[in-house]
Protein backbone atom coordinates (compact mmCIF):
# COMPACT_ATOMS: atom_id res chain seq x y z
CA UNK A 1 0.00 0.00 0.00
CA UNK A 2 1.42 3.11 -0.97
CA UNK A 3 2.06 6.23 1.22
CA UNK A 4 -0.59 8.63 -0.13
CA UNK A 5 -3.01 6.11 -0.26
CA UNK A 6 -2.56 4.84 3.51
CA UNK A 7 -2.18 8.87 3.70
CA UNK A 8 -6.43 9.13 2.37
CA UNK A 9 -7.06 6.78 4.31
CA UNK A 10 -6.49 7.98 7.54
CA UNK A 11 -8.11 11.19 6.48
CA UNK A 12 -11.08 9.13 5.34
CA UNK A 13 -11.14 7.52 9.19
CA UNK A 14 -10.25 10.90 10.81
CA UNK A 15 -13.47 12.88 8.90
CA UNK A 16 -15.18 9.58 10.30
CA UNK A 17 -14.59 9.73 13.71
CA UNK A 18 -15.20 13.63 13.80
CA UNK A 19 -18.42 13.56 11.91
CA UNK A 20 -19.38 10.34 14.35
CA UNK A 21 -18.09 12.29 17.39
CA UNK A 22 -20.02 15.15 16.30
CA UNK A 23 -23.52 13.11 15.93
CA UNK A 24 -23.03 11.50 19.42
CA UNK A 25 -22.56 15.18 21.04
CA UNK A 26 -25.44 16.43 18.91
CA UNK A 27 -27.43 13.63 19.87
CA UNK A 28 -26.27 13.62 23.79
CA UNK A 29 -27.69 17.23 23.69
CA UNK A 30 -30.97 15.67 23.13
CA UNK A 31 -33.25 15.46 25.50
CA UNK A 32 -35.09 12.09 26.36
CA UNK A 33 -38.96 11.91 26.15
CA UNK A 34 -41.37 9.75 28.30
CA UNK A 35 -45.18 10.50 27.41
CA UNK A 36 -47.08 8.09 30.40
CA UNK A 37 -50.64 8.06 29.17
CA UNK A 38 -53.59 6.75 31.75
CA UNK A 39 -56.80 4.93 30.10
CA UNK A 40 -60.27 6.60 31.54
CA UNK A 41 -58.42 8.11 34.72
CA UNK A 42 -60.83 11.00 36.38
CA UNK A 43 -59.33 14.74 36.56
CA UNK A 44 -59.67 14.58 40.60
CA UNK A 45 -58.12 11.19 40.61
CA UNK A 46 -55.13 12.79 41.52
CA UNK A 47 -53.30 14.89 44.50
CA UNK A 48 -51.75 17.51 42.25
CA UNK A 49 -55.37 18.42 41.05
CA UNK A 50 -57.16 17.91 44.69
CA UNK A 51 -57.49 14.32 45.53
CA UNK A 52 -57.57 13.60 49.39
CA UNK A 53 -58.90 10.01 48.84
CA UNK A 54 -56.06 7.94 46.04
CA UNK A 55 -52.52 8.07 46.77
CA UNK A 56 -50.30 9.08 44.27
CA UNK A 57 -46.82 10.75 45.85
CA UNK A 58 -45.02 10.37 43.02
CA UNK A 59 -47.35 11.79 40.58
CA UNK A 60 -47.52 14.87 42.60
CA UNK A 61 -43.77 15.40 43.66
CA UNK A 62 -43.30 14.99 39.32
CA UNK A 63 -45.97 17.55 38.92
CA UNK A 64 -44.67 19.96 41.45
CA UNK A 65 -41.08 20.03 39.37
CA UNK A 66 -42.89 21.02 36.47
CA UNK A 67 -45.87 22.56 35.43
CA UNK A 68 -49.45 21.61 35.91
CA UNK A 69 -51.96 22.03 32.76
CA UNK A 70 -54.96 23.12 34.95
CA UNK A 71 -57.07 23.34 31.29
CA UNK A 72 -55.48 20.44 29.44
CA UNK A 73 -57.87 18.88 27.03
CA UNK A 74 -57.49 15.69 25.39
CA UNK A 75 -59.07 15.75 21.55
CA UNK A 76 -61.64 13.00 21.99
CA UNK A 77 -64.15 11.88 24.30
CA UNK A 78 -63.06 8.58 24.28
CA UNK A 79 -60.02 5.75 23.91
CA UNK A 80 -59.28 5.40 20.63
CA UNK A 81 -59.50 8.15 18.70
CA UNK A 82 -57.77 10.48 21.42
CA UNK A 83 -54.85 8.23 21.13
CA UNK A 84 -54.70 8.80 17.35
CA UNK A 85 -54.74 12.81 18.21
CA UNK A 86 -52.50 12.42 20.16
CA UNK A 87 -49.51 10.30 18.33
CA UNK A 88 -50.24 12.39 15.28
CA UNK A 89 -50.77 16.01 16.67
CA UNK A 90 -53.69 16.59 14.10
CA UNK A 91 -57.54 16.18 14.78
CA UNK A 92 -58.44 12.66 14.35
CA UNK A 93 -61.06 14.09 12.37
CA UNK A 94 -58.78 14.98 9.35
CA UNK A 95 -58.69 11.24 8.68
CA UNK A 96 -61.68 10.05 9.75
CA UNK A 97 -60.55 8.08 12.94
CA UNK A 98 -63.47 9.58 14.77
CA UNK A 99 -64.42 6.08 16.65
CA UNK A 100 -63.40 3.07 18.23
CA UNK A 101 -62.74 -0.16 16.15
CA UNK A 102 -65.56 -2.58 16.21
CA UNK A 103 -65.10 -5.31 18.52
CA UNK A 104 -66.74 -8.34 16.43
CA UNK A 105 -63.05 -9.58 15.72
CA UNK A 106 -59.60 -8.29 14.31
CA UNK A 107 -60.39 -5.61 11.65
CA UNK A 108 -58.68 -5.28 8.53
CA UNK A 109 -55.56 -2.50 7.69
CA UNK A 110 -58.44 -0.17 6.55
CA UNK A 111 -59.68 0.69 10.18
CA UNK A 112 -57.15 2.38 12.44
CA UNK A 113 -54.84 5.38 12.24
CA UNK A 114 -53.37 4.94 8.63
CA UNK A 115 -49.83 5.05 7.64
CA UNK A 116 -49.69 7.71 5.38
CA UNK A 117 -50.51 9.46 8.77
CA UNK A 118 -47.02 10.71 10.39
CA UNK A 119 -47.12 10.07 14.02
CA UNK A 120 -44.62 11.61 16.54
CA UNK A 121 -42.53 8.37 16.78
CA UNK A 122 -41.99 8.72 13.18
CA UNK A 123 -40.59 12.47 13.32
CA UNK A 124 -38.72 11.28 16.90
CA UNK A 125 -36.77 8.55 14.49
CA UNK A 126 -35.72 11.32 12.15
CA UNK A 127 -33.97 12.72 15.09
CA UNK A 128 -32.01 10.00 15.98
CA UNK A 129 -33.95 8.78 18.81
CA UNK A 130 -35.02 4.81 20.07
CA UNK A 131 -38.50 4.47 20.11
CA UNK A 132 -40.87 2.31 21.96
CA UNK A 133 -44.23 1.65 22.83
CA UNK A 134 -45.38 -0.21 25.26
CA UNK A 135 -49.01 -0.73 27.00
CA UNK A 136 -52.37 -0.02 25.02
CA UNK A 137 -52.20 0.24 21.84
CA UNK A 138 -56.01 0.67 20.24
CA UNK A 139 -55.53 2.58 17.36
CA UNK A 140 -54.86 -0.43 14.78
CA UNK A 141 -56.01 -4.09 15.17
CA UNK A 142 -54.10 -5.22 12.31
CA UNK A 143 -50.55 -6.41 12.35
CA UNK A 144 -49.86 -3.52 9.40
CA UNK A 145 -50.82 -0.89 11.96
CA UNK A 146 -48.77 -1.94 14.86
CA UNK A 147 -46.89 0.06 16.70
CA UNK A 148 -43.47 -1.38 14.51
CA UNK A 149 -45.22 -0.34 11.01
CA UNK A 150 -45.65 3.36 13.18
CA UNK A 151 -41.98 4.28 13.57
CA UNK A 152 -41.10 2.15 17.04
CA UNK A 153 -38.35 0.32 17.41
CA UNK A 154 -39.46 -1.46 20.20
CA UNK A 155 -43.37 -2.87 20.86
CA UNK A 156 -44.30 -4.42 24.58
CA UNK A 157 -48.22 -4.53 25.08
CA UNK A 158 -51.97 -5.09 23.13
CA UNK A 159 -53.47 -4.16 20.73
CA UNK A 160 -56.97 -3.41 21.11
CA UNK A 161 -58.72 -2.30 24.34
CA UNK A 162 -60.13 -3.77 27.97
CA UNK A 163 -57.37 -6.54 28.59
CA UNK A 164 -57.27 -8.24 32.17
CA UNK A 165 -54.10 -7.58 34.15
CA UNK A 166 -52.79 -11.19 34.78
CA UNK A 167 -51.89 -10.96 30.94
CA UNK A 168 -54.51 -13.76 30.12
CA UNK A 169 -54.45 -13.68 26.05
CA UNK A 170 -58.08 -13.70 24.83
CA UNK A 171 -57.84 -13.54 21.18
CA UNK A 172 -55.12 -11.67 18.87
CA UNK A 173 -56.53 -8.15 20.34
CA UNK A 174 -55.76 -9.27 23.96
CA UNK A 175 -52.50 -11.02 24.22
CA UNK A 176 -49.67 -9.41 25.01
CA UNK A 177 -46.83 -9.04 22.23
CA UNK A 178 -42.57 -7.76 22.48
CA UNK A 179 -42.10 -7.14 18.69
CA UNK A 180 -44.82 -9.06 17.10
CA UNK A 181 -43.78 -12.15 19.15
CA UNK A 182 -46.25 -13.32 21.22
CA UNK A 183 -45.20 -13.23 25.34
CA UNK A 184 -45.56 -16.31 27.33
CA UNK A 185 -48.20 -15.67 30.04
CA UNK A 186 -45.96 -17.04 32.42
CA UNK A 187 -43.95 -14.56 31.88
CA UNK A 188 -46.22 -11.84 32.86
CA UNK A 189 -47.34 -10.79 36.51
CA UNK A 190 -49.80 -7.98 37.12
CA UNK A 191 -49.51 -5.48 32.97
CA UNK A 192 -49.24 -2.45 34.90
CA UNK A 193 -45.68 -3.74 36.76
CA UNK A 194 -44.87 -5.21 33.37
CA UNK A 195 -45.40 -2.04 31.45
CA UNK A 196 -43.22 -0.54 34.01
CA UNK A 197 -40.43 -2.81 34.31
CA UNK A 198 -40.50 -3.30 30.21
CA UNK A 199 -39.86 0.79 30.41
CA UNK A 200 -36.97 0.92 32.29
CA UNK A 201 -35.37 -2.34 30.67
CA UNK A 202 -35.67 -0.19 27.28
CA UNK A 203 -34.37 2.77 28.91
CA UNK A 204 -31.44 0.61 29.98
CA UNK A 205 -30.70 -0.62 26.96
CA UNK A 206 -30.67 2.39 24.65
CA UNK A 207 -29.65 5.12 27.37
CA UNK A 208 -26.74 6.07 25.13
CA UNK A 209 -28.95 8.03 22.70
CA UNK A 210 -31.82 9.69 23.22
CA UNK A 211 -35.17 7.51 23.52
CA UNK A 212 -38.27 8.30 23.19
CA UNK A 213 -40.49 5.98 25.33
CA UNK A 214 -44.60 6.47 24.74
CA UNK A 215 -45.90 4.81 27.72
CA UNK A 216 -49.62 3.54 27.45
CA UNK A 217 -50.64 2.12 30.74
CA UNK A 218 -54.36 0.46 30.25
CA UNK A 219 -54.60 1.03 33.98
CA UNK A 220 -57.38 2.48 35.79
CA UNK A 221 -59.67 1.05 32.68
CA UNK A 222 -61.83 -2.13 33.12
CA UNK A 223 -61.89 -4.64 34.51
CA UNK A 224 -60.98 -4.14 37.77
CA UNK A 225 -58.01 -6.28 39.24
CA UNK A 226 -55.30 -5.47 41.64
CA UNK A 227 -52.50 -7.21 43.70
CA UNK A 228 -52.88 -7.07 47.49
CA UNK A 229 -49.72 -4.09 47.46
CA UNK A 230 -51.70 -1.70 45.83
CA UNK A 231 -55.35 -2.92 47.89
CA UNK A 232 -53.21 -2.57 51.10
CA UNK A 233 -52.54 1.24 50.11
CA UNK A 234 -56.39 2.07 49.21
CA UNK A 235 -58.30 0.39 52.04
CA UNK A 236 -59.32 3.52 53.96
CA UNK A 237 -61.52 3.72 50.79
CA UNK A 238 -64.76 2.33 52.14
CA UNK A 239 -66.96 1.97 49.00
CA UNK A 240 -65.28 -1.41 47.35
CA UNK A 241 -65.31 -0.95 43.94
CA UNK A 242 -63.68 2.53 44.40
CA UNK A 243 -60.85 1.32 46.91
CA UNK A 244 -60.04 -1.42 43.83
CA UNK A 245 -59.89 1.50 40.67
CA UNK A 246 -58.14 3.73 43.57
CA UNK A 247 -55.05 0.89 44.29
CA UNK A 248 -54.85 0.76 40.04
CA UNK A 249 -54.19 4.60 40.00
CA UNK A 250 -51.84 3.80 42.76
CA UNK A 251 -50.30 0.50 40.65
CA UNK A 252 -49.68 3.32 38.21
CA UNK A 253 -48.04 6.10 40.86
CA UNK A 254 -45.98 3.38 41.57
CA UNK A 255 -44.26 2.65 38.31
CA UNK A 256 -43.91 5.89 37.96
CA UNK A 257 -41.93 6.60 40.93
CA UNK A 258 -39.68 3.40 39.59
CA UNK A 259 -39.12 5.09 36.55
CA UNK A 260 -37.98 8.50 38.20
CA UNK A 261 -35.88 7.09 40.72
CA UNK A 262 -34.32 5.36 37.59
CA UNK A 263 -33.94 7.88 36.04
CA UNK A 264 -32.24 9.74 38.76
CA UNK A 265 -29.57 6.71 39.31
CA UNK A 266 -28.68 6.86 35.58
CA UNK A 267 -27.84 10.80 35.37
CA UNK A 268 -31.01 10.70 32.79
CA UNK A 269 -33.44 13.04 35.43
CA UNK A 270 -32.37 16.69 34.33
CA UNK A 271 -32.20 15.70 30.56
CA UNK A 272 -35.62 14.07 30.26
CA UNK A 273 -38.94 15.69 29.41
CA UNK A 274 -41.71 13.67 31.28
CA UNK A 275 -45.49 14.43 29.92
CA UNK A 276 -48.04 12.64 31.92
CA UNK A 277 -51.90 12.68 30.96
CA UNK A 278 -55.02 10.40 30.45
CA UNK A 279 -56.60 9.52 27.26
CA UNK A 280 -60.17 11.09 28.04
CA UNK A 281 -62.39 11.82 31.49
CA UNK A 282 -62.85 9.78 33.49
CA UNK A 283 -65.02 6.13 33.23
CA UNK A 284 -68.76 6.30 34.28
CA UNK A 285 -67.75 4.05 37.57
CA UNK A 286 -65.55 4.76 40.11
CA UNK A 287 -64.05 7.58 38.82
CA UNK A 288 -64.26 11.03 40.10
CA UNK A 289 -63.95 13.68 37.21
CA UNK A 290 -65.25 16.94 40.06
CA UNK A 291 -65.80 19.37 40.05
CA UNK A 292 -66.32 19.12 36.44
CA UNK A 293 -69.35 18.14 34.63
CA UNK A 294 -69.82 14.32 32.86
CA UNK A 295 -67.67 11.53 32.31
CA UNK A 296 -65.67 9.86 29.08
CA UNK A 297 -68.06 9.81 26.21
CA UNK A 298 -69.39 13.02 26.97
CA UNK A 299 -67.95 16.87 25.83
CA UNK A 300 -69.17 18.39 28.83
CA UNK A 301 -65.53 18.94 30.78
CA UNK A 302 -65.65 15.76 32.86
CA UNK A 303 -65.14 14.16 29.56
CA UNK A 304 -61.92 16.01 27.80
CA UNK A 305 -60.79 17.59 30.46
CA UNK A 306 -58.19 15.63 31.74
CA UNK A 307 -54.97 15.34 34.76
CA UNK A 308 -51.85 16.71 32.71
CA UNK A 309 -48.64 17.95 33.75
CA UNK A 310 -45.07 18.49 32.29
CA UNK A 311 -41.57 18.05 33.66
CA UNK A 312 -38.36 19.24 32.30
CA UNK A 313 -35.61 20.61 34.29
CA UNK A 314 -33.81 23.63 33.48
CA UNK A 315 -36.13 24.35 30.72
CA UNK A 316 -39.62 24.45 32.63
CA UNK A 317 -40.04 26.12 35.71
CA UNK A 318 -41.19 24.19 38.49
CA UNK A 319 -44.37 24.95 40.68
CA UNK A 320 -46.06 25.97 37.91
CA UNK A 321 -50.06 26.26 37.50
CA UNK A 322 -50.66 26.84 33.90
CA UNK A 323 -54.48 28.11 33.54
CA UNK A 324 -54.39 28.71 29.54
CA UNK A 325 -56.23 25.92 27.00
CA UNK A 326 -53.85 23.75 25.67
CA UNK A 327 -54.39 20.31 24.16
CA UNK A 328 -52.66 16.71 23.86
CA UNK A 329 -52.18 17.79 19.94
CA UNK A 330 -49.77 20.04 21.31
CA UNK A 331 -47.66 17.76 22.26
CA UNK A 332 -46.25 16.41 18.88
CA UNK A 333 -45.09 19.69 18.23
CA UNK A 334 -43.68 20.79 21.64
CA UNK A 335 -41.81 17.02 21.54
CA UNK A 336 -40.45 17.19 18.13
CA UNK A 337 -38.92 21.05 18.32
CA UNK A 338 -37.57 20.11 22.09
CA UNK A 339 -35.78 17.60 20.16
CA UNK A 340 -34.27 19.60 17.26
CA UNK A 341 -36.45 19.30 14.79
CA UNK A 342 -38.79 21.92 13.13
CA UNK A 343 -42.85 21.93 13.38
CA UNK A 344 -42.80 24.32 10.78
CA UNK A 345 -41.48 21.30 8.58
CA UNK A 346 -44.88 19.56 9.68
CA UNK A 347 -47.37 21.09 7.69
CA UNK A 348 -50.33 19.13 8.95
CA UNK A 349 -49.77 19.58 12.48
CA UNK A 350 -52.91 20.73 14.21
CA UNK A 351 -50.93 21.58 18.01
CA UNK A 352 -48.86 24.47 18.92
CA UNK A 353 -45.31 24.27 20.46
CA UNK A 354 -46.31 25.14 24.14
CA UNK A 355 -43.11 25.79 25.85
CA UNK A 356 -43.17 29.79 23.95
CA UNK A 357 -46.26 29.99 25.63
CA UNK A 358 -45.26 29.03 29.48
CA UNK A 359 -42.27 31.66 29.10
CA UNK A 360 -44.89 34.51 27.78
CA UNK A 361 -47.68 34.65 30.20
CA UNK A 362 -49.22 37.23 27.93
CA UNK A 363 -50.24 34.94 24.93
CA UNK A 364 -52.65 31.68 24.44
CA UNK A 365 -51.71 28.91 23.12
CA UNK A 366 -55.14 28.71 20.93
CA UNK A 367 -58.10 30.68 20.81
CA UNK A 368 -60.51 27.88 19.42
CA UNK A 369 -60.48 24.54 20.09
CA UNK A 370 -62.56 21.70 18.25
CA UNK A 371 -64.28 18.51 19.30
CA UNK A 372 -66.18 15.74 16.56
CA UNK A 373 -67.74 12.73 17.94
CA UNK A 374 -69.22 9.98 15.17
CA UNK A 375 -69.02 11.61 12.21
CA UNK A 376 -71.04 14.98 14.05
CA UNK A 377 -73.30 13.08 16.06
CA UNK A 378 -72.22 15.24 18.89
CA UNK A 379 -69.45 18.42 18.98
CA UNK A 380 -67.87 21.03 20.75
CA UNK A 381 -66.37 24.39 20.46
CA UNK A 382 -64.56 26.33 22.71
CA UNK A 383 -63.81 29.66 21.54
CA UNK A 384 -62.00 32.10 24.00
CA UNK A 385 -64.50 32.01 26.94
CA UNK A 386 -67.71 29.90 25.52
CA UNK A 387 -67.95 26.70 24.61
CA UNK A 388 -70.58 25.27 22.43
CA UNK A 389 -71.84 21.60 23.12
CA UNK A 390 -74.31 19.94 20.82
CA UNK A 391 -75.23 17.39 22.99
CA UNK A 392 -76.84 13.96 21.81
CA UNK A 393 -77.02 12.99 25.17
CA UNK A 394 -79.42 16.13 26.03
CA UNK A 395 -81.07 16.13 22.67
CA UNK A 396 -80.03 20.00 22.73
CA UNK A 397 -77.16 22.98 21.90
CA UNK A 398 -75.98 24.45 24.57
CA UNK A 399 -73.51 27.47 25.57
CA UNK A 400 -71.37 27.84 28.43
CA UNK A 401 -69.04 30.83 29.60
CA UNK A 402 -66.27 28.80 31.00
CA UNK A 403 -64.83 32.25 32.77
CA UNK A 404 -67.63 32.51 35.04
CA UNK A 405 -69.01 29.13 34.44
CA UNK A 406 -65.83 26.91 34.75
CA UNK A 407 -68.62 23.78 35.64
CA UNK A 408 -70.80 24.27 32.93
CA UNK A 409 -74.00 24.82 35.86
CA UNK A 410 -75.96 27.57 33.25
CA UNK A 411 -76.90 26.99 29.74
CA UNK A 412 -77.07 30.57 28.56
CA UNK A 413 -78.30 29.62 25.02
CA UNK A 414 -81.29 31.33 24.84
CA UNK A 415 -80.26 34.79 25.71
CA UNK A 416 -76.77 34.56 23.22
CA UNK A 417 -78.46 33.44 19.55
CA UNK A 418 -75.82 35.92 18.22
CA UNK A 419 -73.08 34.26 19.95
CA UNK A 420 -74.69 30.27 19.09
CA UNK A 421 -74.33 31.54 15.04
CA UNK A 422 -70.80 32.80 15.48
CA UNK A 423 -69.55 28.99 16.73
CA UNK A 424 -71.23 27.38 14.53
CA UNK A 425 -70.44 28.99 11.74
CA UNK A 426 -66.59 27.71 13.41
CA UNK A 427 -67.03 24.47 13.76
CA UNK A 428 -68.73 24.20 10.25
CA UNK A 429 -65.42 26.18 8.41
CA UNK A 430 -63.14 23.40 10.75
CA UNK A 431 -65.68 20.71 9.73
CA UNK A 432 -65.11 21.00 5.60
CA UNK A 433 -61.43 20.55 6.18
CA UNK A 434 -62.66 16.92 8.00
CA UNK A 435 -63.26 13.68 6.05
CA UNK A 436 -66.17 11.29 7.03
CA UNK A 437 -65.83 8.54 9.81
CA UNK A 438 -64.00 5.69 8.60
CA UNK A 439 -66.58 3.01 10.35
CA UNK A 440 -68.77 3.71 13.31
CA UNK A 441 -69.02 2.25 16.66
CA UNK A 442 -72.01 2.12 18.64
CA UNK A 443 -71.74 5.25 20.93
CA UNK A 444 -74.48 6.67 19.39
CA UNK A 445 -76.86 3.81 20.70
CA UNK A 446 -75.21 3.84 23.75
CA UNK A 447 -75.66 7.59 24.25
CA UNK A 448 -79.53 7.58 24.14
CA UNK A 449 -80.05 4.50 26.36
CA UNK A 450 -77.18 5.94 28.77
CA UNK A 451 -79.30 9.05 28.83
CA UNK A 452 -82.73 6.85 29.11
CA UNK A 453 -81.60 5.17 32.21
CA UNK A 454 -79.96 8.80 33.73
CA UNK A 455 -84.27 10.26 33.15
CA UNK A 456 -85.46 7.02 34.61
CA UNK A 457 -84.00 6.89 37.66
CA UNK A 458 -84.23 10.81 38.29
CA UNK A 459 -88.02 10.39 37.99
CA UNK A 460 -88.43 7.11 39.71
CA UNK A 461 -86.91 9.10 43.16
CA UNK A 462 -89.70 11.40 43.19
CA UNK A 463 -92.76 11.07 45.47
CA UNK A 464 -95.90 9.42 44.02
CA UNK A 465 -98.96 10.89 42.98
CA UNK A 466 -101.54 10.41 45.37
Amino acid sequence: MTKPFQLCILLFLGCLSITCNAQNLKNSNKPNIIVILTDDQGWLDVGFNGSTYIPTPNLDNLAKEGVIFKNGYVSHPYCSPSRAGLLTGRYQARFGHDCNMPYDGENDASVGTPLSEKMISEALKEQGYATSAIGKWHIGDHADLHPPRQGFDHWFGFAGGAMNYWGESNGPLRTIFRNENKVLESELSYLTDDFTNEAISFIENNRQDPFFIYLAYNAPHAPDHATKQYLEKTKHIEYGGRSVYAAMVNGVDTGVGKIDAYLKEKGLKENTILVFLSDNGGRTVHANTGPNRGHKGMLFEGGIKVPFFMVWQNHIKPKEAYDEVVSSLDLFPTLLNAAGGNVKDEKKLDGVDLLPFLDQKNEKPHETLYWRSVGGFEYAVRHQEYKLYKSAYKGRTMLFNLEKDPLERHDIAENHPEIITKLKALYTAWDSKNVAPGWVDPHPENVIKEEKNFRMIREKSLRPKN
